[in-house]
Parts: structure tokens; sequence; C-alpha cells
């Protein structure tokens, strides 16, 4: 929905020296998207909310989107980096009976005394019409029963989680913390976090031009707020430590993303943990600022 590169206009000039300017309009292709967990759908809401609304829509995204057709499938086997549970995005899809805005058909697979099968929920028009094409009967309370009993045990399994804390304060008041110097002086800078982030948008802009020069293009493409010259200005960049950057990424994620957006940036996926070629943990790293800060302010009450 939100590729890694896409062209945004060409301009030619013709032999008078004229520039004709033409934005990309090429049809998108009707995605269909199979096996969606439930952190990625949130994590579509989320684009659609930062992409696809507001007074600036990013038009190329809002007509991919409303193209797609999405098959969720609800975990119930959480992998070890899952944190979901905590940040209230799965292992569930929601309501029961749908949401159109987030998936077209949810699947939940029931594997029991009865034997191997799925319990399906359509969630839009187009799930209906699909659903109904295809083989199938009517749901029995045993398998409904059986899929949200093995949902609910897959929350209870997740082994990673957020300190059950208000996030945004936490990361507002842990600016001037140490924990920054430490995590600095593991993390390499690589962006891996931000590449695999299913929530992560930020782009930068590139021009470029034939051997002729009378024909050039401007291409948008992903880019990262660990990269140096992400936040260059005149003169340098803005955030040239890593302990910069790294405070400026994880903040945005866990903190300023409600002011600008009403809801946290992370979905629990658990993805940056998996590429971090270091091994730096976001819950882990949220757990030790609660930590340094629940310090600080008993320390504060103890001074006499």
């Amino acid at each position: 929905l939100h590729p890694q590169r896409e062209r945004l206009w060409t301009v030619d000039r013709d032999a008078r020296g004229r520039l004709a300017f033409q934005a990309e309009d090429v049809a998108p292709p009707a995605y269909a998207f199979l096996g969606v967990r439930p952190c990625d759908l949130r994590a579509i809401a989320v684009q659609d909310r930062v992409l696809g609304g507001g007074p600036h829509t990013a038009t190329a995204y809002r007509r991919r989107r409303e193209r797609a057709f999405v098959v969720a499938v609800e975990c119930t086997d959480p992998g070890a980096t899952c944190f979901c549970t905590s940040m209230g995005s799965g292992p569930g899809v929601g309501r029961e009976d749908g949401d159109a805005a987030a998936y077209d058909l949810a699947l939940t697979e029931v594997l029991d005394d009865e034997g191997h099968r799925f319990w399906v929920r359509a969630g839009s028009p187009a799930g209906e019409r699909v659903l109904g094409r295809l083989p199938h009967r009517p749901g029995d309370a045993p398998s409904r029963v059986a899929a949200r009993e093995a949902v609910a045990a897959a929350a209870q399994h997740m082994e990673r989680a957020m300190p059950p804390v208000d996030l945004h304060a936490l990361m507002a008041g842990s600016l001037d913390a140490a924990r920054w110097d430490d995590v600095a002086a593991r993390c390499l800078t690589c962006g891996n976090c931000t590449m695999v982030c299913p929530t992560c948008f930020c782009t930068t802009t590139e021009d470029v031009t034939d051997l002729t020069g009378d024909h050039a293009e401007r291409w948008q493409r992903w880019d990262s707020c660990f990269d140096l010259d992400f936040s260059h200005l005149h003169g340098g960049p803005v955030r040239a430590s890593a302990r910069s950057r790294y405070r400026q990424w994880l903040t945005h994620k866990l903190g300023t993303w409600h002011d600008q957006f009403g809801e946290s940036g992370c979905v629990g996926c658990g993805r940056c943990i998996v590429w971090c070629p270091v091994g730096i943990d976001i819950t882990e790293e949220a757990a030790a600022l609660h930590a340094e800060s629940a310090d600080r302010q008993a320390a504060a009450e103890e001074t006499p």
C-alpha cells in the first residue's frame, strides 16, 4: 500500500525549450492481501489515517487502499517477539461483527476433536460476496467457542509486553534519560527497524534526468530518521548523534504520534526486534526508561 519507491511526475522539454509536466496517473492494481495478522490490520488503519485522511491525502495510497481486498487471520500461536496484546492490536481482529475499514474476511483456525477447519466472518459487502461463492457451512457454536478460546489463549502466551504505563507521558518525561546513552552505544543507526515497521511512513524525493537533459522524473522513496541526512539543513544534520536519532524514533513512535494522529505508532508486531542486528528490544527500552523515571521520582520524594 505504501511502496518503497514510486514515480510522482515526469517533465519533458520540447525543441522550443517549453516544459510539459505530467503527473503519474497509472491505475493501481487490485491487491488481495492473504493472511494479514491483526497487528498489520491496525497498521493499515494507522496508515489510513496518516496517508489516506486529513487535509493532505496521498492520492496514490488512497487509490491502492480502495481497491485492496484483505483476508485476515487471527493469531493462535504468537511469535517470541510479539507483544500486540499490550498494544491493544491483537491477537484478535476486533469486533466479531466485523469492521469494514479493517478486513473483508477474517479467519480463525480451529483444530480439535471435531477436525481441522476455519471460522470465517465477513467484514464488508465485498467479503460477503466472496464468502457466498465459496463452499462453506453456517458457523456452529462449538467452532465459535473454540476459535475464541484459541485467540484468548494466544494472548496469555505472549512472551513480551510494553510496560503498562502512559507511554506518551513516559516519553515526554524521559528526554534527558541516561538510558539513551546505553542504547546509543549499541545502535548501529542502520534503519532496519524503520524499514520493517508497518507504520513508518517517512519518505524523501529524488529527481533524475536522462543524458540529454530533456526528460526528468521525480521519484518518492522510503527514508529513515536514522539516516544522518534525514534531518540535514544548511550547515549539517539536526540530529548528528546516534543517541538523538534513536530517541527521535522511539519518542515519536510511542509518544508524539499521539499528538499528531491520536494513537500510538506501535502495533506490537515485534519486527523491529527481529530485524535489529544487535538485538535491541523496544519493549526492553521502554521498560528501562520507565524504571529510570520511577527511580528519579522516588529519589525526588526522599529528598528533604
